[in-house]
């Protein structure tokens, strides 16, 4: 565990994505910490972590500006860091628990586009909104006698919340990988990979697989889908369609087509199909193979 913190200090007034997250994720570590809005030299001389204002950048001693002339550098993409990415890099390990490969993907898909918006690097989305534009839609507008501080928290809750989100769905990649991996190499027929459970794998399979044509696994409901697999991400075409004479048949229909009991469905896009068992589903599998 990194050392304890018990005041961070950020400035006042209107905030931004970047202080927002940045005390978010130090929350996340260290929950409780105050938390010091203020641009007094003084109070912020006896916080242990200074962000976003005061013009210095020094990790080690728990300083993490900016705005100071030429900035506090910036990833090897050209992405200048901010408040929340500088945070990051030091305490981002730590609260992704340890996970390098989760702590990266956090980087790249989240606090990365964060400090690009903040420091102009990038314009943002052109269409819709954006996080930052979201968490910058927190502070009280013209007409209302807000108060910054009471929103800052509202916004840091929200903040953590979507932090925590991100985190979970890079994990469960990270993990997926594996598991999808390890069916790959057990698979007895390298054409048809069984998952024991529903697991994202299309990433995994057309980067490890070549051979893979369907994949089985269980439905959220207990019975069993065979799918196709794609020639690449994205894509509407697949390696190897099931067969056509399936396309939009359900229960009886389908039962009389492929003589299996419990078949229940086939997409008319050829791209899925499921039986109630499993022992049907790998017939179903055996019969695609085949046709």
């Amino acid at each position: 565990m990194t050392e304890q913190v018990q005041v961070i200090a950020t400035h006042n007034g209107n905030f931004h994505a970047d202080d927002v997250f940045a005390v978010a994720a130090l929350k996340h570590l260290f929950p409780s910490a105050k938390i010091i809005r203020t641009r007094n030299l003084d109070v912020m001389a006896e916080a242990d972590i200074v962000l976003d204002v005061g013009g210095i950048y020094d990790a080690e001693q728990g300083r993490f500006d900016h705005h100071q002339k030429g900035g506090a550098g910036a990833r090897e993409n050209g992405i200048p860091f901010s408040s929340f990415g500088l945070i990051w890099q030091k305490y981002g390990l730590e609260i992704c628990a340890g996970d390098k490969e989760v702590t990266n993907s956090l980087d790249k898909n989240l606090v990365s586009t964060i400090d690009a918006i903040d420091c102009g690097h990038v314009e943002g989305v052109q269409t819709g909104i954006s996080l930052s534009q979201t968490i910058s839609m927190f502070n009280p507008t013209w007409q209302e006698e807000g108060d910054f501080d009471a929103c800052f928290d509202e916004a840091v809750t929200f903040a953590s919340r979507i932090l925590t989100r991100f985190i979970a769905a890079a994990s469960g990649g990270v993990n997926a990988k594996t598991i999808v991996a390890n069916a790959i190499e057990k698979a007895e027929d390298p054409r048809v990979i069984v998952l024991e459970k529903y697991t994202p794998w299309k990433t995994t399979v057309l980067r490890l697989s070549q051979d893979a044509l369907f994949m089985v696994y269980p439905s959220q409901t207990g019975q069993w889908r065979i799918q196709t697999v794609p020639v690449e991400l994205g894509s509407f075409e697949d390696r190897k369609k099931l067969p056509a004479p399936w396309a939009g048949l359900s229960d009886k229909e389908l039962q009389d087509v492929t003589g299996l009991d419990d078949a229940m469905f086939c997409h008319n896009g050829l791209f899925i199909a499921g039986c109630a068992s499993f022992e049907n589903t790998m017939k179903m599998a055996k019969m695609a193979l085949e046709y």
